[in-house]
């Protein structure tokens, strides 16, 4: 598809489903506003929060549309791949945290690469990982050597 296909489908999305689904969270916001019972107030903060992930969801799917493939990669040589591995690992997330009523998450990446992973001055990849899990109450442990890079992340989830 080219640049203007795509730059035409991220409008098309932006005037659609983007503003439907930002005029339906107002309408839940209405809602929430003028209800006093606690139960139904808390089932339509959670439709709220639901709208507000999926319009992140199509936000980012704009973006996507809109960008110029020829452009270098900021993730990687191969931005295919990178894409296609973000999205397989939302959904895995996704279903761990809405289906399978885990505690815990853990989550291990290894490379067979030459190693040298190691927080780098003016350099801020490892740190914002770092610093995303410590966010979530997760911790990370990193090794990385001559055979290769091995992360771990791991975090305790919400119970529903």
């Amino acid at each position: 598809m080219s640049l203007t296909q795509r730059v035409k489908l991220a409008q098309e999305l932006h005037d659609g489903i983007a503003q439907d689904l930002v005029g339906l969270g107002y309408g839940l916001d209405s809602l929430l506003f003028q209800e006093t019972d606690e139960i139904k107030r808390a089932g339509l903060r959670s439709a709220r929060f639901d709208i507000n992930t999926l319009i992140e969801k199509v936000r980012s799917e704009i973006f996507e549309l809109r960008a110029d493939t020829h452009e270098p990669d900021p993730l990687g040589s191969q931005p295919e791949l990178t894409h296609e591995l973000n999205k397989v690992f939302e959904e895995i997330i996704h279903n761990v945290t809405e289906h399978s009523q885990a505690t815990r998450l853990t989550i291990t990446v290894i490379d067979n690469g030459i190693g040298g992973a190691h927080p780098i001055e003016n350099h801020h990849g490892l740190q914002g990982i770092s610093e995303r899990i410590s966010a979530l109450g997760g911790h990370i442990d990193l090794h990385s050597d001559f055979t290769g890079t091995a992360i771990e992340i791991s975090l305790d989830l919400l119970t529903p």
